[in-house]
């Protein structure tokens, strides 16, 4: 009896090939949240069952957004989670971020507003630190180039607006959009914000560079200051 059992097929035998066949078949819209932890950890880990890790991993950041936006050297502490594991599960948001950045490259970027809110959201909105990046954009609208200018603590990054200007005039650009976001998840302007922005509205006015808008990011959503009327 016990040589038989033996021989029996864990409980979880077939439950990747039926996974990976009913993603095929269906598409992402039939798999839950942790079904997707597991098809990512299937090829860091190709043996053994991993829906309890993926169900634990879910669990304990309270939604995929979160898991995949957590930084590296936090997920590798957590047990049951190898070098492997990290890499597969941290280059799902790099190729979303990539991709999303390629949509506002493709086009002026006023005319797909949406595009650049969904690509701050993936980038920004789960951070843990304030980041104050900068879209540098030509005299057609489309973008030069995107970069991260500062980051700072959990409530506070220090921008300069001289360095702002600077680098625009660098880049030969014509007009900027100001992202930053909110670690707290509120998006609404601090004081701070609203000061900032009108200092780097007014200096690169100045220099004939626009200042398009001012976004300020937070898992709840997102404001814009030039919606607001604040500068």
């Amino acid at each position: 009896m016990a040589e038989k059992e033996l021989r029996e097929p864990p409980h979880y035998f077939g439950h990747r090939q039926r996974l990976r066949e009913r993603f095929l078949l269906r598409g992402g819209s039939a798999l839950s949240d942790y079904e997707v932890i597991e098809l990512l950890l299937f090829g860091a880990r190709p043996r053994g069952d991993v829906k309890p890790l993926a169900k634990d991993l879910l669990r304990r950041f309270g939604s995929l957004s979160a898991l995949l936006s957590a930084p590296a050297e936090d997920l590798a502490r957590l047990p049951g989670l190898g070098e492997a594991s990290v890499v597969a599960l941290k280059i799902v948001q790099e190729a979303a971020l990539r991709l999303a950045r390629e949509e506002i490259r493709q086009r002026p970027v006023l005319s797909s507003w949406n595009k650049v809110l969904n690509y701050a959201r993936i980038m920004l909105a789960e951070e843990k630190v304030e980041r104050f990046h900068l879209l540098f954009l030509d005299r057609k609208n489309r973008l030069i180039s995107d970069e991260e200018q500062q980051r700072g603590t959990v409530d506070h990054t220090p921008v300069y607006p001289r360095e702002v200007i600077k680098r625009a005039l660098d880049l030969g650009a014509s007009s900027i959009i100001l992202i930053h976001n909110h670690p707290s998840g509120d998006p609404t302007p601090s004081k701070q914000d609203i000061a900032i922005t009108r200092e780097i509205v007014e200096a690169a006015g100045k220099l004939g560079i626009e200042v398009h808008d001012h976004l300020i990011i937070g898992k709840g959503g997102h404001t814009s200051l030039k919606s607001l009327g604040l500068f």
